[in-house]
């Protein structure tokens, strides 16, 4: 099986910074397209920013500018560095990846189980 396990999470100040890792592990033949969506209270699920395999990116409007998202694929880790940080950042950050499973050679679709991010003051 394969997890994706996030990490970094917590409150913040606005202004501040805070850097976001998901650490995907099992039976990986190799991870395509990683990203990191957000939902805040009563609103739908939203893309924040995604990386290709090929290290390709691109951004909510909304975060352009602030947030910069990278991989390491020698560690299949993704990350995603939030400065400038707003109330209006606070969410829960959920990881997702595009993985094909050494074990069944099929692409999945995974999502890690969410970290809180909450900025105030």
């Amino acid at each position: 099986q394969v997890q994706l396990v996030e990490s970094g999470g917590g409150l913040v100040q606005p202004g501040g910074s805070l850097r976001l890792s998901c650490a995907a592990s099992g039976s990986i033949f190799s991870i395509n397209a990683m990203g990191w969506y957000r939902q805040a209270p009563g609103k739908e699920r939203e893309l924040v920013a995604r990386i290709t395999s090929n290290s390709n990116t691109n951004y909510a409007d909304s975060v352009k500018g602030r947030f910069t998202i990278s991989r390491d694929n020698a560690k299949n880790t993704v990350y995603l560095q939030m400065n400038s940080l707003k109330p209006e950042d606070t969410a829960v950050y959920y990881c997702n990846a595009g993985i094909i499973s050494a074990y069944t050679g099929r692409l999945g679709d995974y999502w890690g189980q969410g970290t809180q991010v909450t900025v105030s003051s």
